[in-house]
């Protein structure tokens, strides 16, 4: 058993890479297997939309701000702005794969056909991958394979809900289509969806168009970037005391929380766009833009559509809206694996049984990882790594899994409380609670900071990671894969932050910080659950 064992990637876009560096990190022998041309996935934009990749729009900025975003041994360069272009994001991408030398393991232009288990799979764990090349067929052995072809790919268009559709005389896509606001000067514009691209288009269009409606069943709520004092909202967010206090409330008094935090920005009511059911917890909505365009009368929210005519859009309430030009489907995708046999991992109503989001149960090895297959309301790259992280462990058996009845169980809870919390429609089913899910994963890789006895040890540090944003670079701090780089990385993480946007040398201004009375306030509170937790 001393060989290294070969393992497949499927995908050289975020995840892919990342499952590149973990599995090298781990000295597995990796190759990635990528149908296009180039890295990058999602995140590269090209000006023609291709089947069977993502697609994105030329103005796609991140929702997740740079220190959030990054992954864990390798902050982004300080003078990177906070949230980034597409375009800055993949020039990331490129310069972590250089890094870390990523590009010679990827065969380029080379699609996935098929990947089987082999016939002694119950013994050996090892997949038959079937893959094609400038027309040629290859196959090769691998002992584990990570599945990270992305779930953006398939558009979700369910035209059956719009009856009409077939007498409308006007141009419809779905928002994959979409690519710049060009040529759609002083059309009328309907947006049907409140995802972030649904947001992000009608807001844009909203300065060529004439009129943008966006259609909503739900309802969202819609949350800007720019958090308190204009640092970044997920680093206010995402902070583990502020979960802990999330985990630990009350539902409703959570839920009140959640509402006035979201409404403290604008009223969601008064614009027409508070959530149908105020009380889940749904993904809201980053965009800076959207309460400035329903003020100037540029965009307007609409109920959901009950029928399309030859040019108008009726709508459920019996409104009426003449003379539509355009409608614009942003009612995100369905993902599906054409590769993998069916039974391996099933899609239903856009859920996949797979534990902890990952690992099909029912396999006598555990040797097949789905990575990237969640919707954290923080961000992405940080969760893959672990992920990538975990998966290649458990490929060399330094960690186990459960048994595939607890696995079962763990998945059928899992999908009840995330009902209970997020709600049932198509866009929440990869939905997960960021930190805890982050924690979980740390906790089965080993590299979970242990916070009572670094309280006593570094308590700058363990403030830091209490009280502040809860970065990747808190995994790196213990366990495999320590990086001595992790504790000067958090504590240094304001500079990065403030390094793009001061751009005008000022004469520096002293004075006691506010922050630093809230952080004995938050000494204070922490003691005093500490307490309660113990009675």
């Amino acid at each position: 058993e001393t060989m290294a064992k070969k393992v497949a990637v499927i995908g050289a876009g975020v995840s892919g890479l990342i499952s590149l560096k973990c599995s090298l990190d781990e000295g597995l022998e990796p190759t990635c297997f990528e149908r296009t041309e180039d890295i990058g996935g999602l995140w590269r934009f090209k000006e023609n939309v291709e089947d069977g990749r993502a697609s994105i729009y030329h103005s796609v900025i991140t929702n997740t701000s740079k220190e959030m975003s990054c992954f864990s041994d390798f902050p982004m360069p300080e003078d990177f702005p906070n949230f980034l272009h597409n375009s800055k994001l993949l020039e990331y991408f490129r310069i972590f794969a250089k890094k870390f030398d990523l590009l010679k393991y990827i065969q380029f232009q080379t699609t996935v056909i098929s990947v089987k288990r082999r016939p002694d799979f119950a013994s050996s764990g090892q997949w038959e991958v079937h893959t094609q090349s400038n027309g040629k067929e290859q196959h090769a052995v691998f002992d584990a394979v990570m599945v990270c072809s992305g779930h953006h790919i398939q558009p979700h268009l369910p035209l059956n809900s719009f009856p009409g559709i077939e007498k409308f005389k006007g141009q419809y896509f779905h928002s994959r289509q979409y690519k710049h606001p060009a040529g759609f000067e002083g059309k009328r514009i309907l947006v049907v969806g409140i995802g972030n691209s649904a947001i992000d288009i009608a807001s844009e269009l909203s300065k060529k168009a004439s009129q943008v409606f966006i259609s909503t069943r739900h309802g969202a709520w819609v949350m800007s970037r720019i958090s308190e004092d204009g640092y970044p909202w997920d680093m206010v967010f995402h902070t583990r005391f502020s979960s802990m206090l999330r985990n630990v409330l009350p539902r409703t008094i959570v839920k009140w929380m959640m509402e006035q935090q979201m409404n403290r920005w604008f009223n969601h009511e008064n614009y027409g766009l508070v959530p149908q059911n105020k009380y889940l917890l749904k993904e809201p909505v980053l965009n800076d833009d959207l309460p400035s365009r329903l003020l100037y009368g540029l965009v307007k929210v609409k109920t959901k559509v009950k029928e399309l005519t030859e040019t108008a859009a009726v709508f459920e309430d019996g409104t009426v809206e003449e003379d539509i030009d355009v409608i614009v489907f942003a009612t995100g995708y369905t993902f599906s694996f054409p590769f993998l046999e069916d039974s391996l991992v099933k899609v239903e109503g856009n859920r996949v049984p797979l534990y902890k989001y990952m690992f099909p149960p029912q396999l006598e090895k555990p040797t097949l990882a789905c990575m990237g297959l969640i919707q954290p309301l923080g961000s992405i790259f940080p969760t893959v790594e672990l992920q990538a992280r975990w998966a290649t462990r458990v490929f060399k058996g330094l960690c186990n899994l459960p048994s595939e009845t607890t696995m079962k169980v763990d998945i059928v809870e899992r999908n009840e409380k995330k009902i209970d919390l997020f709600g049932k429609s198509q866009s929440q089913t990869l939905q997960t609670n960021y930190i805890d899910y982050l924690d979980e994963l740390a906790l089965e890789i080993g590299v979970k900071p242990d916070f009572v006895s670094l309280f006593f040890k570094d308590p700058k540090l363990a403030v830091k990671l209490y009280f502040g944003p809860c970065n990747s670079y808190q995994y790196r701090l213990v366990g495999p894969g320590q990086w001595e780089g992790a504790r000067n990385a958090i504590l240094t993480q304001k500079q990065r932050i403030l390094k793009p946007l001061k751009t005008r040398t000022l004469e520096s201004s002293s004075s006691i910080p506010v922050s630093f009375l809230l952080k004995i306030l938050g000494l204070l509170a922490v003691l005093l659950a500490f307490f309660f937790q113990l009675q």
